[in-house]
């Protein structure tokens, strides 16, 4: 079973203490750093030699906050999928968080299946958009669409092939999986993933479904 270090950041004790001792408790998982902020989960950094696989982040903290901390891992340490974990449910911060790079949004309403769901998803394949964040991104992207034809006036063009790799890319296919669907080799897709990343100038699989959703190139149900 593939382990996967874990990192948390939020400024409320007894939660992350409660989170931590979750992680703690599931088999594949480490805990490699707990954190009350976002400059001290900075500061944390750069004594790892082998930076954490998943931050799962709170939004309102004194100082970097969720919203800025995703930010700066999204732009420094691009390899760490960004869990964001807050209070907030609402769209716009939603849509806001995913566009800044993080892999996925939960409420800490959630419950514990769909957080082992969402950070094991994650670390398999880039990303998890739940129905709400799906649902926020669809809104987002009809608000787009409506103020400007932005699918036609995009200079960019996919192959047949990257347009049926993005497909299963945003089914939550990995790539050997892709590879088998497609006929391909494993090489090939992952030619073909880093060339759609290339040419969609997004840093991660998440960018890639986050296009896909806006542009309207597929129909992920709800």
């Amino acid at each position: 079973m593939t382990e996967i270090s874990i990192a948390i950041v939020d400024d409320q004790n007894l939660f992350r203490q409660s989170l931590a001792l979750l992680v703690n408790s599931i088999e594949n998982f480490t805990l490699v750093a707990e954190c009350t902020g976002g400059q001290a989960f900075i500061d944390t950094l750069k004594t790892f030699k082998i930076k954490p696989d998943i931050a799962i982040i709170d939004m309102d903290m004194p100082g970097i906050n969720g919203i800025d901390l995703n930010k700066y891992l999204h732009v420094h340490h691009p390899a760490i999928k960004v869990i964001i974990l807050t209070v907030h449910a609402n769209e716009t911060l939603i849509t806001q968080m995913i566009d800044g790079g993080a892999a996925s949004y939960l409420v800490k309403n959630c419950d514990k299946d769909e957080l082992l769901l969402t950070i094991n998803t994650v670390y398999k394949n880039g990303f998890y958009f739940n129905a709400d964040v799906i649902k926020a991104l669809r809104n987002s992207a009809n608000h787009r669409l409506n103020s400007q034809d932005i699918l036609n006036g995009m200079p960019i063009m996919l192959s047949k092939r990257e347009g049926q790799v993005l497909n299963l890319i945003c089914k939550e296919f990995n790539n050997t999986e892709i590879a088998a669907e497609l006929y391909l080799s494993v090489r090939t897709v992952e030619g073909h993933r880093i060339a759609l990343i290339n040419k969609i100038k997004c840093r991660n699989t998440a960018g890639l479904v986050l296009f896909a959703l806006k542009h309207r190139l597929v129909d992920i149900a709800l």
